[in-house]
């Protein structure tokens, strides 16, 4: 059996096995969990935005800091672009950050340890870029672009568009699992982890320690590598519509 820490929810299920009402919970405690960081990030939002003043105290500050902060990230990767998709890369960042810490909190889960969860977030990336990539481009111009956008009889012979199309086909089908599986990976390997070295008692209290930073650092790392990747294949398209 997998080694995890218990949750509120898988514990209640567990002492009330006849509760329809938690055995509901149980079976959807991913979600539940979502649902959770959801909440969090509304009031968090809902904070930063209440009482705006010119001369900003700390609180909105730091919420002007976050915002303009994943501004300039996204803006070294798409460029003048980076206003019109910041809301949803953003929040995305937030929303990844926050499902894979809430599992460091006693008796809570990260969501991302699933990879339900993770292949969810990363289709919604994918259908979002896709769409994105037909309205910029059009039907015909991502056509193109996924054929490689050859030219002249020499590059039809050369780089051969119906090899190109269903190689870069397979490439964007790919990317949504690749996406999922890495970030869900690194997590659910976390979780497993500290969930062993727990079970040492005092003899593996140091190493406990020392790895719950690491699990911090992976947390913001993993929640930033899904955002890049996510930027980029926006900037993959979007340098296209420019050339």
């Amino acid at each position: 059996m997998i080694p995890e820490f218990p949750n509120f929810i898988g514990i209640l299920s567990k002492f009330f096995p006849k509760n329809e009402f938690f055995k509901f919970l149980f079976e959807w405690e991913n979600i539940v969990f979502s649902l959770i960081v959801i909440a969090i990030i509304v009031l968090f939002a809902w904070l930063g935005v209440r009482k705006m003043k010119i001369i900003p105290d700390r609180r909105q500050s730091f919420f002007e800091s976050l915002a303009e902060g994943l501004d300039e990230f996204l803006k070294s990767l798409l460029g003048g672009s980076s206003r019109k998709y910041l809301p949803f890369l953003g929040t995305l960042f937030i929303y990844i950050l926050l499902m894979n810490l809430i599992g460091l909190i006693p008796f809570m889960k990260s969501p991302t340890a699933s990879l339900s969860t993770t292949f969810a977030l990363a289709i919604i990336v994918f259908i979002y870029v896709q769409f994105t990539a037909i309205k910029e481009l059009g039907l015909w111009g991502y056509l193109d672009h996924l054929a490689g956008r050859p030219r002249g009889v020499m590059a039809m012979i050369v780089v051969f568009p119906i090899f190109m199309l269903i190689l870069h086909l397979i490439t964007e089908l790919i990317r949504p699992i690749s996406l999922s599986m890495r970030l869900r990976g690194n997590i659910w390997g976390d979780d497993i982890l500290l969930a062993v070295l727990a079970g040492f008692g005092a003899a593996g209290f140091p190493l406990l320690l020392v790895n719950m930073v690491i699990a911090v650092l992976t947390a913001v790392i993993q929640a930033l590598v899904f955002c890049l990747l996510s930027a980029i294949y926006f900037a993959l398209v979007l340098k296209q519509e420019h050339n």
